[in-house]
């Protein structure tokens, strides 16, 4: 069979560290390949390395029948090669169709000619189904939105060989459909698809090949109808997934008490939303993004004042208090967004990993870090979460680590602080399946010590599988409950979109 693209035998070392070992791999016209695998599997440095990101140790790119080398991205641009990253690269203040024609304008004399470029990229979305408003402000464009720019820039740019990099872990369960209808729009064109993820279910749905890679080396290259989700798994992970731990029956009072909660700012964020989390109980939250779930986050940890309503925590209450002041009164926080609001990029995995721990007792005296016993704690957390922090451990810059291996350590560090109340907030994003597992149980243990958890997910799957009650929101009210034994995906995406179902009660307890 003849390929559009081959790599063969690629290499990558980083000193002693060998990213990628001997992968080979292959790509047909019109063909949607994914290749997954765990966190530091090696899926994206091999990316970087077809898209001149990253120079192979050895190894060979084959485009047709030529031997390429490409020495940076523009290279692999002019042959027809495009990437979207997992975080775009737009310019907010542009057009979309300013965003997609960048570098490559319609001019006349010198002059950006804007008119044609709006033109270009409306055929352009039109051709390959890809609906935009191609004069919106990118700043004011859903994530969805922004993505589907990045798509038709590179298909502007000429590319017949599109690499996606975990393109969905930020959309919403509806995004998703879109953008998997998308690809295999995409394919049916002509154009060929190299899907990076995690996530095996869509996998399933959009992938005619799959490639798995574990610890640097292919462990398997599969045809979507010889496999299944369980068999993928087992060739990540190298092992039979666990079930969740079975719930212990709990029922010790309430723990966090929310009562007509309203966040005003110009207009009403959450409007007199009130709920109870027990002990000993996980409440999930549902809901298409941007439809209060963020500012009841913020609230509820102190990032954003309420103008009614009142919070209690443990029988305190926190209503308006400062941050430390809530989380001295029994609240950790995953949040939602790991680089804004869970990290300090520029600083190490050690800085990282002290945030909330500088305060207490066992770590901190007289005005000095006991950074050695700490460290002994962080690097606990380093092996039992799998995180790759990179050659320089904990000393390596929080920025340089994956979204993935990022996003352990905050689950991590929030995990050991052994509060009674936790806010996981989209606790597994960008994470592989192995880590998912992991966190999903230390979630069901925690509950099961009696602490009570509040779950924000954009994955209905998880939400399902987690909460003891649902709660859904829509334009900053809660729209309905659903106990854990009446809810199911449909009637969770009736809630969502603004519907009413039979039996769900419109207040949360």
């Amino acid at each position: 069979m003849a390929y559009r693209l081959e790599m063969r035998d690629m290499t990558k070392k980083y000193g002693d560290f060998i990213a990628n070992d001997k992968v080979s791999f292959s790509l047909a016209a019109g063909e949607v390949h994914a290749i997954v695998g765990e966190n530091g599997a090696g899926k994206t440095t091999l990316m970087r390395m077809l898209y001149g990101m990253e120079q192979p140790t050895s190894g060979d790119i084959v485009l047709g029948d030529k031997k390429v080398t490409f020495r940076g991205p523009e290279d692999a641009i002019r042959s027809g090669i495009g990437m979207v990253h997992q975080h775009f690269m737009l310019f907010g203040e542009f057009t979309a169709a300013e965003n997609i024609v960048i570098g490559y304008e319609p001019k006349q004399t010198g002059f950006f000619k804007r008119k044609e470029a709006v033109e270009k990229v409306r055929a352009l979305s039109e051709q390959y189904r890809i609906p935009i408003d191609a004069q919106a402000q990118v700043s004011s464009c859903s994530i969805g939105e922004q993505q589907r720019v990045e798509i038709l820039k590179v298909l502007y740019q000429g590319a017949d060989i599109i690499v996606l990099d975990e393109p969905t872990a930020v959309l919403t369960p509806l995004e998703v459909r879109e953008l998997l209808q998308t690809i295999r729009n995409l394919a049916q064109s002509g154009k060929s698809v190299i899907l990076i993820t995690h996530k095996l279910q869509e996998v399933m749905e959009v992938a005619d090949r799959i490639t798995v890679l574990r610890g640097g080396k292919v462990t398997g290259t599969v045809s979507r109808e010889e496999t299944n989700v369980d068999d993928l798994a087992r060739l990540m992970v190298g092992r039979e997934l666990q079930e969740l731990s079975e719930r212990v029956s709990l029922d010790r009072g309430p723990l966090l008490q929310v009562e007509n909660l309203t966040v005003r700012d110009k207009q009403t964020l959450l409007d007199h939303v009130t709920f109870t989390v027990h002990h000993g109980e996980i409440v999930g939250i549902a809901g298409v993004s941007g439809n209060g779930q963020s500012e009841l986050l913020q609230a509820l940890s102190g990032l954003r004042t309420a103008q009614e309503g009142s919070l209690r925590l443990g029988g305190k209450d926190v209503t308006n208090q400062p941050v430390a002041t809530i989380r001295d009164a029994g609240l950790a926080h995953i949040p939602e967004d790991r680089y804004m609001w869970g990290t300090a990029k520029l600083e190490s995995v050690e800085e990282n990993a002290l945030m909330g721990y500088q305060r207490k007792p066992e770590y901190y005296r007289r005005g000095i870090v006991k950074r050695e016993a700490f460290r002994q704690v962080v690097r606990g957390w380093v092996e039992r979460f799998a995180i790759k922090t990179g050659s320089r451990q904990l000393q390596e810059l929080a920025g340089n680590l994956s979204g993935g291996n990022l996003q352990k350590l905050i689950v991590a560090r929030e995990l050991g602080q052994e509060t009674p109340f936790l806010i996981a907030a989209e606790p597994t994003r960008g994470v592989d399946i192995g880590a998912m597992e992991y966190i999903h149980q230390a979630l069901i243990e925690k509950r099961n010590q009696g602490d009570g958890i509040l779950l924000v997910s954009s994955e209905l799957s998880e939400i399902l599988a987690l909460s003891d009650r649902i709660l859904v929101m829509y334009k900053g009210k809660i729209a309905g409950e659903l106990a854990r034994s009446e809810a199911t995906e449909e009637k969770i995406s009736v809630l969502m979109a603004g519907g009413s179902v039979h039996g769900s009660s419109q207040r949360a307890r």
